[in-house]
């Protein structure tokens, strides 16, 4: 079982880490969903999580609210991710969609190619895309090599128990082409009922280990 935890900053990923962490996102300003952090945390980031076996996923992201970029903030994210590969960071996540809810693959398709060599996780802007473009989207990141899509399965207003079903369709339709992550309301208490609901081996949330 990999338990992803998303930390705000450098600070708590030493312990962390202690805690049994399996993989780590590191971000900025959570109270907004996640931004990215500067080039001196994620040097830091990199370089301890290096040391210490674990995986990092570096959050890239301009802003808080939502996923529909201009072309000054895509300039932007493909710096940051720049900047990631130049510290070492092993694996970026960033999604970028239409303002009518379909995933941008103009802008996408430039921050999958400057990401190259690092992986590339589709972080949870997915579930602003709308349920009816939410296939295409995953096959187009499948095609395009993105490893995994962290996913709540619907807005975060709703508890992950009321999004089970449209996880499970997720998963169901991804069909191993492509990692699904549930997240989203996932802590300590309910993670091993939740992945042994839905048939998968990970999790992500800021709560999922106690420390």
């Amino acid at each position: 079982m990999i338990k992803e935890v998303c930390v705000e900053n450098f600070t708590d990923i030493p312990t962390v880490i202690k805690a049994g962490a399996g993989r780590i996102e590191i971000n900025d300003n959570l109270a907004v969903g996640g931004t990215t952090v500067s080039h001196g945390v994620m040097a830091a980031a990199a370089a301890y999580t290096r040391e210490a076996g674990v995986p990092l996923v570096a959050m890239i992201r301009p802003r808080g609210g939502d996923f529909v970029y201009t072309e000054e903030e895509t300039a932007i994210m493909i710096g940051d991710i720049r900047t990631a590969h130049e510290c070492g960071v092993p694996a970026v996540t960033f999604c970028a969609v239409t303002a009518d809810g379909k995933l941008d693959t103009r802008i996408m398709s430039l921050l999958i190619e400057a990401a190259k060599p690092m992986a590339v996780v589709c972080h949870m802007g997915f579930d602003a895309i709308t349920t009816p473009n939410r296939h295409a989207a995953l096959d187009w990141l499948v095609d395009h090599g993105v490893v995994r899509i962290l996913t709540h399965g619907g807005t975060l207003k709703e508890p992950i128990s009321a999004t089970i079903p449209a996880l499970k369709e997720n998963i169901e339709y991804a069909a191993g082409r492509i990692e699904i992550l549930p997240g989203g309301g996932i802590t300590s208490n309910n993670v091993d009922q939740i992945t042994k609901e839905l048939g998968v081996n990970q999790a992500h949330g800021t709560k999922i280990i106690k420390y």
